[in-house]
Protein backbone atom coordinates (compact mmCIF):
# COMPACT_ATOMS: atom_id res chain seq x y z
CA UNK A 1 0.00 0.00 0.00
CA UNK A 2 1.26 3.49 -0.63
CA UNK A 3 2.40 6.22 1.42
CA UNK A 4 -0.81 7.72 3.05
CA UNK A 5 -1.42 10.81 1.73
CA UNK A 6 -1.06 13.97 4.08
CA UNK A 7 -1.72 18.06 4.32
CA UNK A 8 1.75 18.56 2.70
CA UNK A 9 2.43 16.24 -0.35
CA UNK A 10 -1.69 16.00 -1.37
CA UNK A 11 -1.67 15.16 -4.69
CA UNK A 12 -5.11 16.79 -5.67
CA UNK A 13 -6.56 20.24 -4.37
CA UNK A 14 -10.00 18.70 -3.59
CA UNK A 15 -8.87 15.85 -1.60
CA UNK A 16 -8.12 15.98 2.24
CA UNK A 17 -6.91 13.93 5.46
CA UNK A 18 -9.39 13.53 8.22
CA UNK A 19 -7.82 11.31 10.60
CA UNK A 20 -5.33 8.61 10.49
CA UNK A 21 -6.66 6.25 7.94
CA UNK A 22 -9.43 8.97 6.28
CA UNK A 23 -9.47 10.63 3.70
CA UNK A 24 -11.93 12.85 1.88
CA UNK A 25 -12.28 14.08 -1.82
CA UNK A 26 -14.90 16.73 -2.61
CA UNK A 27 -17.07 16.84 -5.50
CA UNK A 28 -18.16 20.17 -6.40
CA UNK A 29 -20.19 20.29 -3.79
CA UNK A 30 -20.34 16.39 -2.02
CA UNK A 31 -17.94 14.28 0.05
CA UNK A 32 -17.13 10.75 -0.35
CA UNK A 33 -14.55 9.14 2.23
CA UNK A 34 -12.09 6.58 1.75
CA UNK A 35 -11.42 4.12 5.36
CA UNK A 36 -8.61 1.57 5.45
CA UNK A 37 -8.82 -0.83 7.62
CA UNK A 38 -5.30 -1.58 9.46
CA UNK A 39 -6.30 -4.91 10.53
CA UNK A 40 -6.75 -6.31 7.01
CA UNK A 41 -4.89 -3.99 4.72
CA UNK A 42 -8.40 -2.98 2.97
CA UNK A 43 -10.40 -0.31 2.32
CA UNK A 44 -13.91 0.89 2.39
CA UNK A 45 -15.85 3.53 0.29
CA UNK A 46 -18.24 5.66 2.20
CA UNK A 47 -21.01 7.15 -0.55
CA UNK A 48 -20.69 7.67 -3.69
CA UNK A 49 -20.75 11.17 -4.87
CA UNK A 50 -22.25 12.44 -7.95
CA UNK A 51 -22.51 10.86 -11.50
CA UNK A 52 -19.50 12.57 -12.26
CA UNK A 53 -17.33 11.18 -9.16
CA UNK A 54 -16.11 7.66 -10.76
CA UNK A 55 -13.13 8.52 -12.25
CA UNK A 56 -12.47 10.64 -9.43
CA UNK A 57 -12.83 7.94 -7.05
CA UNK A 58 -10.59 5.93 -9.46
CA UNK A 59 -7.66 8.57 -9.51
CA UNK A 60 -7.79 8.61 -5.75
CA UNK A 61 -8.03 5.03 -4.81
CA UNK A 62 -5.21 4.43 -7.36
CA UNK A 63 -3.19 7.20 -5.08
CA UNK A 64 -3.58 5.82 -1.75
CA UNK A 65 -3.73 1.93 -2.61
CA UNK A 66 -2.26 1.29 -5.75
CA UNK A 67 -2.18 -2.49 -4.96
CA UNK A 68 -6.10 -2.56 -4.03
CA UNK A 69 -7.56 -0.11 -6.04
CA UNK A 70 -11.25 -2.18 -5.30
CA UNK A 71 -12.61 -1.65 -1.58
CA UNK A 72 -13.97 -4.35 0.14
CA UNK A 73 -17.30 -3.19 0.77
CA UNK A 74 -19.56 0.17 -0.15
CA UNK A 75 -21.71 1.84 2.52
CA UNK A 76 -23.70 4.35 2.09
CA UNK A 77 -25.18 7.10 5.06
CA UNK A 78 -28.33 7.20 2.41
CA UNK A 79 -29.49 7.36 -1.09
CA UNK A 80 -29.83 10.86 -2.22
CA UNK A 81 -28.80 11.33 -5.66
CA UNK A 82 -25.30 13.09 -4.35
CA UNK A 83 -24.48 10.23 -2.66
CA UNK A 84 -24.95 7.52 -5.02
CA UNK A 85 -24.46 9.00 -8.54
CA UNK A 86 -21.42 6.93 -9.58
CA UNK A 87 -22.85 4.02 -7.14
CA UNK A 88 -24.36 1.79 -10.23
CA UNK A 89 -21.15 2.13 -12.49
CA UNK A 90 -18.61 1.63 -9.32
CA UNK A 91 -20.20 -1.65 -8.27
CA UNK A 92 -20.89 -3.19 -11.47
CA UNK A 93 -16.98 -2.77 -12.11
CA UNK A 94 -16.03 -3.42 -8.74
CA UNK A 95 -18.35 -6.11 -8.33
CA UNK A 96 -18.55 -5.51 -4.19
CA UNK A 97 -21.09 -5.72 -1.58
CA UNK A 98 -23.42 -2.29 -0.81
CA UNK A 99 -24.35 -1.72 2.44
CA UNK A 100 -27.29 0.73 3.59
CA UNK A 101 -29.79 0.68 6.10
CA UNK A 102 -32.81 -1.55 5.25
CA UNK A 103 -35.58 1.92 5.33
CA UNK A 104 -33.13 2.99 2.65
CA UNK A 105 -33.61 0.35 0.30
CA UNK A 106 -36.64 1.21 -1.46
CA UNK A 107 -34.55 4.20 -2.76
CA UNK A 108 -31.93 1.77 -3.67
CA UNK A 109 -33.71 -1.25 -5.18
CA UNK A 110 -35.57 1.18 -7.92
CA UNK A 111 -38.63 0.48 -5.84
CA UNK A 112 -39.67 4.53 -4.50
CA UNK A 113 -38.89 7.41 -5.25
CA UNK A 114 -37.78 10.04 -2.60
CA UNK A 115 -40.59 12.79 -1.27
CA UNK A 116 -40.16 15.99 -3.40
CA UNK A 117 -37.79 18.19 -1.94
CA UNK A 118 -39.77 21.49 -0.73
CA UNK A 119 -37.74 24.83 -2.54
CA UNK A 120 -39.10 27.14 -0.59
CA UNK A 121 -37.59 26.48 2.60
CA UNK A 122 -35.27 29.68 2.29
CA UNK A 123 -31.54 30.29 3.08
CA UNK A 124 -30.35 30.68 -0.80
CA UNK A 125 -30.50 29.47 -4.37
CA UNK A 126 -29.59 25.76 -3.86
CA UNK A 127 -32.92 25.07 -2.46
CA UNK A 128 -34.85 26.85 -5.07
CA UNK A 129 -32.87 25.29 -7.91
CA UNK A 130 -33.72 21.81 -6.04
CA UNK A 131 -36.73 20.79 -7.84
CA UNK A 132 -34.19 20.27 -10.70
CA UNK A 133 -32.45 17.71 -8.35
CA UNK A 134 -32.98 14.20 -9.37
CA UNK A 135 -35.27 11.80 -6.93
CA UNK A 136 -35.58 8.70 -8.55
CA UNK A 137 -34.57 5.45 -7.44
CA UNK A 138 -30.88 3.78 -8.21
CA UNK A 139 -31.28 -0.25 -8.30
CA UNK A 140 -27.87 -1.85 -6.73
CA UNK A 141 -30.46 -4.55 -5.53
CA UNK A 142 -27.64 -7.25 -6.76
CA UNK A 143 -25.39 -5.60 -4.59
CA UNK A 144 -27.44 -4.27 -2.03
CA UNK A 145 -26.73 -5.69 1.95
CA UNK A 146 -28.66 -4.63 4.90
CA UNK A 147 -26.13 -3.43 7.16
CA UNK A 148 -25.11 -5.29 10.55
CA UNK A 149 -28.07 -4.95 13.07
CA UNK A 150 -25.58 -5.13 15.78
CA UNK A 151 -24.07 -1.75 14.90
CA UNK A 152 -20.47 -3.09 13.14
CA UNK A 153 -19.42 -1.96 9.73
CA UNK A 154 -18.62 -4.18 7.08
CA UNK A 155 -14.94 -4.32 6.64
CA UNK A 156 -14.08 -1.72 9.62
CA UNK A 157 -13.74 -3.43 12.58
CA UNK A 158 -13.04 -0.18 14.56
CA UNK A 159 -16.02 1.51 13.61
CA UNK A 160 -19.93 1.18 14.59
CA UNK A 161 -22.83 2.99 12.96
CA UNK A 162 -25.51 4.43 14.41
CA UNK A 163 -29.23 5.45 12.74
CA UNK A 164 -29.44 9.25 12.33
CA UNK A 165 -33.10 9.86 10.64
CA UNK A 166 -34.57 12.71 9.53
CA UNK A 167 -32.92 13.78 6.38
CA UNK A 168 -33.40 10.43 5.16
CA UNK A 169 -35.98 7.73 6.80
CA UNK A 170 -32.46 5.27 6.93
CA UNK A 171 -29.70 7.62 7.07
CA UNK A 172 -26.77 6.47 9.28
CA UNK A 173 -23.70 7.99 10.57
CA UNK A 174 -20.21 6.25 11.24
CA UNK A 175 -18.16 6.93 14.34
CA UNK A 176 -14.49 5.14 15.30
CA UNK A 177 -14.93 5.39 19.40
CA UNK A 178 -10.53 5.03 19.66
CA UNK A 179 -10.41 9.31 18.24
CA UNK A 180 -13.67 9.85 18.03
CA UNK A 181 -14.01 10.44 14.28
CA UNK A 182 -17.86 10.93 13.16
CA UNK A 183 -18.46 10.63 9.24
CA UNK A 184 -21.84 12.12 10.10
CA UNK A 185 -23.05 12.09 6.87
CA UNK A 186 -25.87 14.96 5.96
CA UNK A 187 -27.12 14.21 9.36
CA UNK A 188 -24.81 16.91 10.58
CA UNK A 189 -22.77 18.89 7.97
CA UNK A 190 -20.14 22.06 8.04
CA UNK A 191 -21.34 24.28 5.68
CA UNK A 192 -24.33 26.34 5.05
CA UNK A 193 -25.54 23.99 2.17
CA UNK A 194 -28.51 25.95 1.34
CA UNK A 195 -26.31 29.11 0.24
CA UNK A 196 -24.00 28.08 -3.39
CA UNK A 197 -21.31 30.92 -2.30
CA UNK A 198 -21.14 29.14 1.13
CA UNK A 199 -20.51 26.09 -0.88
CA UNK A 200 -17.94 27.48 -3.27
CA UNK A 201 -16.04 29.04 -0.68
CA UNK A 202 -16.56 25.81 1.42
CA UNK A 203 -17.44 28.13 4.25
CA UNK A 204 -17.37 26.36 7.61
CA UNK A 205 -19.87 26.14 10.08
CA UNK A 206 -21.79 23.71 11.47
CA UNK A 207 -25.28 22.98 10.48
CA UNK A 208 -28.44 21.08 10.48
CA UNK A 209 -29.02 19.03 7.74
CA UNK A 210 -29.59 20.14 4.25
CA UNK A 211 -33.24 22.14 4.66
CA UNK A 212 -34.64 21.32 0.85
CA UNK A 213 -33.96 17.36 1.26
CA UNK A 214 -34.94 17.19 4.78
CA UNK A 215 -38.50 15.32 5.18
CA UNK A 216 -38.72 14.93 8.80
CA UNK A 217 -37.42 17.25 11.35
CA UNK A 218 -38.18 16.24 14.84
CA UNK A 219 -35.96 13.00 13.83
CA UNK A 220 -33.24 15.39 12.44
CA UNK A 221 -33.36 16.80 15.68
CA UNK A 222 -32.80 14.03 17.25
CA UNK A 223 -30.01 12.63 15.55
CA UNK A 224 -28.13 15.75 16.23
CA UNK A 225 -29.00 15.19 19.86
CA UNK A 226 -27.30 11.38 19.05
CA UNK A 227 -24.53 13.38 17.54
CA UNK A 228 -23.11 15.14 20.12
CA UNK A 229 -23.71 13.09 22.90
CA UNK A 230 -20.43 11.01 21.41
CA UNK A 231 -18.63 14.34 22.07
CA UNK A 232 -16.25 13.49 18.75
CA UNK A 233 -12.80 14.65 18.43
CA UNK A 234 -13.55 15.71 14.56
CA UNK A 235 -16.43 15.61 12.51
CA UNK A 236 -16.35 14.95 8.55
CA UNK A 237 -19.82 15.23 6.90
CA UNK A 238 -21.30 14.77 3.34
CA UNK A 239 -20.96 18.62 2.56
CA UNK A 240 -18.15 21.00 4.20
CA UNK A 241 -14.66 20.82 5.02
CA UNK A 242 -13.86 18.78 8.49
CA UNK A 243 -14.37 20.43 11.87
CA UNK A 244 -12.83 19.47 14.86
CA UNK A 245 -11.33 19.92 18.50
CA UNK A 246 -12.73 22.99 20.29
CA UNK A 247 -14.41 24.93 17.27
CA UNK A 248 -16.07 21.72 16.51
CA UNK A 249 -17.96 21.18 20.45
CA UNK A 250 -18.59 24.49 20.86
CA UNK A 251 -20.64 24.54 17.52
CA UNK A 252 -22.13 21.64 18.37
CA UNK A 253 -23.78 22.77 21.55
CA UNK A 254 -24.57 25.74 19.83
CA UNK A 255 -26.25 23.53 16.79
CA UNK A 256 -28.21 21.67 19.57
CA UNK A 257 -28.98 24.36 21.88
CA UNK A 258 -30.53 26.28 18.65
CA UNK A 259 -31.53 23.42 16.06
CA UNK A 260 -35.13 25.42 16.08
CA UNK A 261 -34.06 28.64 15.49
CA UNK A 262 -30.73 27.95 13.26
CA UNK A 263 -31.36 24.56 11.68
CA UNK A 264 -35.05 24.31 11.02
CA UNK A 265 -36.78 26.25 8.45
CA UNK A 266 -39.49 28.78 9.51
CA UNK A 267 -41.69 27.50 6.76
CA UNK A 268 -41.96 25.00 4.53
CA UNK A 269 -43.37 21.86 3.50
CA UNK A 270 -42.26 19.30 6.30
CA UNK A 271 -41.67 21.79 9.19
CA UNK A 272 -45.14 21.21 10.79
CA UNK A 273 -45.89 17.49 9.42
CA UNK A 274 -43.18 14.92 8.45
CA UNK A 275 -43.09 12.91 5.17
CA UNK A 276 -44.05 9.41 6.06
CA UNK A 277 -41.70 6.70 4.76
CA UNK A 278 -41.37 3.06 5.95
CA UNK A 279 -39.53 -0.36 4.39
CA UNK A 280 -41.72 -0.03 0.97
CA UNK A 281 -41.28 3.47 0.22
CA UNK A 282 -42.88 6.81 0.60
CA UNK A 283 -46.40 6.31 2.14
CA UNK A 284 -47.26 9.48 2.64
CA UNK A 285 -46.27 13.20 1.72
CA UNK A 286 -47.94 16.73 3.33
CA UNK A 287 -49.60 18.62 0.74
CA UNK A 288 -47.95 21.32 -1.02
CA UNK A 289 -48.79 24.96 0.13
CA UNK A 290 -48.96 27.77 -2.22
CA UNK A 291 -45.96 30.06 -1.74
CA UNK A 292 -46.81 34.18 -2.51
CA UNK A 293 -45.66 36.04 -5.20
CA UNK A 294 -42.05 36.81 -3.56
CA UNK A 295 -41.75 32.85 -3.48
CA UNK A 296 -42.64 32.75 -7.27
CA UNK A 297 -40.27 35.54 -8.57
CA UNK A 298 -37.22 34.10 -7.03
CA UNK A 299 -38.02 30.31 -8.35
CA UNK A 300 -39.23 32.06 -11.79
CA UNK A 301 -35.67 33.98 -11.26
CA UNK A 302 -33.47 30.56 -10.45
CA UNK A 303 -35.15 29.05 -13.45
CA UNK A 304 -33.77 31.78 -15.55
CA UNK A 305 -30.42 31.49 -14.37
CA UNK A 306 -29.85 27.31 -14.20
CA UNK A 307 -31.30 27.59 -18.12
CA UNK A 308 -29.11 30.03 -19.01
CA UNK A 309 -25.77 28.39 -17.70
CA UNK A 310 -26.85 25.74 -19.39
CA UNK A 311 -27.29 27.00 -22.80
CA UNK A 312 -23.76 29.25 -22.30
CA UNK A 313 -22.35 25.83 -21.31
CA UNK A 314 -23.78 23.93 -24.29
CA UNK A 315 -22.61 26.57 -26.70
CA UNK A 316 -19.01 26.33 -25.30
CA UNK A 317 -18.87 22.37 -25.50
CA UNK A 318 -20.29 22.97 -29.06
CA UNK A 319 -17.16 25.67 -29.02
CA UNK A 320 -14.71 23.12 -28.33
CA UNK A 321 -15.96 20.19 -30.51
CA UNK A 322 -14.93 22.46 -33.49
CA UNK A 323 -12.01 23.70 -32.25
Amino acid sequence: MNQPISNQNIADPNWFTVAPGVWGMKDIFVNIYMVHNPSTNQWVLIDAGLKTSAPKIRKMAANIFSSQIIPSAIILTHGHFDHVGSLIELVNEWQVSVYAHPLESPYLTGKSAYPPPDPFVGGGIMPLLSYLFPRSPVDAGKWLREIPRDGSVPGLTEWSWLHTPGHAPGHISLYRKRDGVLLSGDAIITTNQQSAFAIMNQTKILSGPPKYFTTDWSAARSSASKLVALEPEVIAAGHGKPMRGIQLRQSMLNLLNNFQRDAVPRGGRYVEEAAEMDEHGVQYVPPFMIPDRTALTLIGLAVGITLSVLLIQRKRNRTSSKI
